[in-house]
C-alpha cells in the first residue's frame, strides 16, 4: 500500500482518491500491521482513518494484538490518534484454533486425504 500511496502523491491523485475512499461504506484493511510503517504512510493512514471515523465502517484483520500497535505505528502522537478513532466504537472478534487455510498452503503439510 505504501508504494501505491507514493504514486498517488506523485501524480497528484491522493486527494481525489482519499475523498473517494471516505465515501466507501465498508473499508477492509487486511493483514494490518504486517509491514513497518514509514512516516509518510503513517500520516496517510491517519488521514484515511480520520476521514472515516464515526461515519463509515472500517474492518481490520491482524495478528498483532492492539497493545502492540503503538510500537508498530512508531509515532506515539499518531498512534494515539489512530487508536482513538479506530477503537471508539470497536467490535473486536478474536479467532482461535487451527488455521482455516487449506493444508496445501502450510509448509510441510500433506495435501492428500489419507
Amino acid at each position: 500500500m505504501a508504494e501505491d500511496l507514493r504514486i498517488l502523491h506523485g501524480n497528484g491523485g491522493f486527494a481525489t482518491w482519499l475523498a473517494a475512499l471516505a465515501r466507501i461504506d465498508v473499508l477492509i484493511l487486511d493483514d494490518w500491521a504486517v509491514a513497518p510503517l514509514d512516516p509518510a504512510t503513517r500520516a496517510d493512514m491517519l488521514e484515511i482513518i480520520d476521514d472515516r471515523a464515526g461515519t463509515r465502517a472500517t474492518i481490520l484483520t491482524t495478528q498483532l494484538p492492539v497493545e502492540h500497535w503503538h510500537g508498530w505505528i512508531g509515532d506515539p502522537t499518531i498512534a494515539d490518534a489512530i487508536l482513538d478513532r479506530l477503537l471508539a466504537k470497536e467490535q473486536r472478534i478474536a479467532l482461535t484454533g487451527d488455521s482455516l487455510r487449506p493444508a496445501k498452503n502450510r509448509k510441510g503439510a500433506s495435501t492428500r486425504d489419507d
